[in-house]
């Protein structure tokens, strides 16, 4: 069945004050404004959107701290094992190391060391060794020699010479040394994982001249934040506002640094340091992506979720996640879980159990747990609203949804000299004791206390902010 949708009302905010904008009080169409009656007036205007407003994501899953600097720099833990995708040299014993387990170049510093006790895989063959030389050849640091402790080489026991850059997999396991042998010559150090993030300056602006600042309207209007009364630019004035405080959360999610060479700024070169790193950038760079197992809205299976397991126990494995998915999707998850229901098709045990004629029937899921994970859904209204990203035709690479790890994480700040926990998402906001730029706005102009002999109420709006997302390898978009 399809929905069609007649075009809404001229909504849309303008710039200019255009006739069209305006009731018009002498034209017989208005029909009761040409003659001498009085129309009937329904002077309340009517709220035929809802909450017309989206922010509230950052609010449940992060905090807001204040920063003092330009930049926003923090460190995460690399693993605590040695695992690695390597190549088949020659000799059928001699393999060249080439990232770590995440896919990070790695080459020549690796941490295997002779005497190390290796478990290597290829295919669906796995074998154990010994590492006896590093650099055997002698002009290439990154690459080991490995004896086979089954067989009597490498490439026997592995059964494979694939030499497809990371077609083989080693991870150490131990180690062993004959009696009275030396101590090792060379020390693991852990790696050093620096992160940044750089403030982001948002501003926005409202005038309304001085004349219609003093009109009374027919219209009562009304907003988000409380505003009422017959004083059009009341609302005009809060609309701006309303929608200013949703682009400081939609930035913070959908911001990208720039790349060298980018003209995003001011139509000039700009290098990496403009732009600011926002939520789905980071899980796109630092986080994994799911399209679903059997099609771009595959949430109907659970074998999307038990992939997601998989990647979860390869990281973190953090217990408690959140779930911010679009309509579609959400519907899609609460029609798997009733599937899995064995009276669902018969309908005697759908949601509400022991139903009877006088209770609602509970046809959704707030959340499941699947393996040790627990998943909580949640309506992303970003994700729905055709004024957002909900009217984007992207049908195939589009978010839909977005899992967020709960709890905290511990971090250390380099600003502090000391590890802090805090939640996974946080927002940084320019502060110091005198200033604070979390949400500034101020009045200019000639209405109410003068500042100027502009005769218009200027009203301004500013803020300086930046995302961190900490432990992105935990969070996973939904596409």
């Amino acid at each position: 069945m399809a929905i069609t949708s007649a075009s809404g009302p001229d909504a849309a905010p303008r710039k200019h004050a255009l006739a069209q904008n305006y009731v018009d009080f002498t034209s017989s169409a208005t029909e009761g404004w040409a003659q001498q009656y009085l129309p009937d007036l329904i002077e309340k205007e009517a709220e035929i959107y809802g909450k017309r407003t989206i922010s509230g994501f950052l609010a449940q899953v992060g905090a807001e701290e204040a920063s003092a600097a330009d930049r926003v720099v923090w460190s995460e833990q690399g693993r605590l094992h040695l695992a690695y995708t390597a190549e088949y040299d020659d000799n059928n014993t001699d393999y060249t190391i080439i990232n770590d387990i995440d896919g990070n170049s790695v080459g020549a510093n690796h941490g295997i060391r002779v005497g190390d006790i290796v478990l290597m895989s290829v295919a669906d063959k796995t074998a154990r060794g010994y590492v006896s030389h590093i650099d055997p050849d002698g002009d290439d640091t990154d690459q080991i020699r490995v004896i086979a402790y089954g067989a009597t080489n490498m490439a026997t026991a592995l059964g494979s010479t694939d030499t497809t850059a990371g077609a083989v997999r080693i991870l150490v396991i131990g180690s062993e040394f004959e009696k009275g042998s030396s101590a090792r010559t060379s020390a693991n150090s852990p790696k050093f994982n620096s992160f940044s993030n750089k403030h982001l300056i948002m501003r926005d602006f409202y005038q309304v001249n001085g004349s219609d600042a003093s009109a009374i309207g027919w219209v009562e209007v009304s907003g988000e934040d409380g505003q009422n009364g017959y004083l059009w630019y009341l609302k005009a004035e809060g609309d701006t506002r309303a929608r200013f405080t949703d682009y400081l959360e939609m930035a913070m999610l959908e911001a990208e640094t720039a790349v060298d060479g980018a003209g995003a700024i001011g139509g000039t070169d700009q290098s990496t340091s403009d732009g600011t790193q926002g939520l789905f950038q980071a899980i796109t760079t630092r986080g994994h992506q799911t399209t679903g197992v059997t099609g771009v809205n595959a949430a109907t299976d659970l074998a999307e979720f038990d992939a997601m397991l998989a990647v979860f126990d390869q990281n973190g494995a953090i217990e408690e996640n959140m779930m911010f998915v679009n309509r579609s999707t959400s519907l899609a998850i609460d029609d798997m879980l009733a599937s899995m229901n064995s009276y669902g098709a018969g309908g005697t045990s759908y949601g509400v159990f022991e139903n009877d004629e006088d209770m609602a029937l509970n046809l959704g899921f707030s959340g499941f747990r699947r393996g040790s994970y627990d998943f909580y859904k949640s309506d992303f209204k970003y994700l729905n609203d055709k004024g957002t990203r909900g009217a984007l035709n992207d049908t195939v690479t589009n978010i839909r949804g977005v899992v967020v790890p709960a709890g905290v994480s511990s971090v250390y700040d380099e600003q502090l000299g000391k590890n802090l926990k805090r939640p996974f998402l946080h927002v940084r906001y320019r502060a110091s004791e005198t200033e604070s730029r979390k949400m500034k706005s101020w009045i200019t102009g000639s209405v109410g206390a003068a500042t100027d002999g502009v005769d218009a109420m200027k009203v301004h709006f500013l803020t300086e902010r930046c995302l961190v997302t900490q432990g992105a390898n935990n969070f996973m978009l939904m596409n």
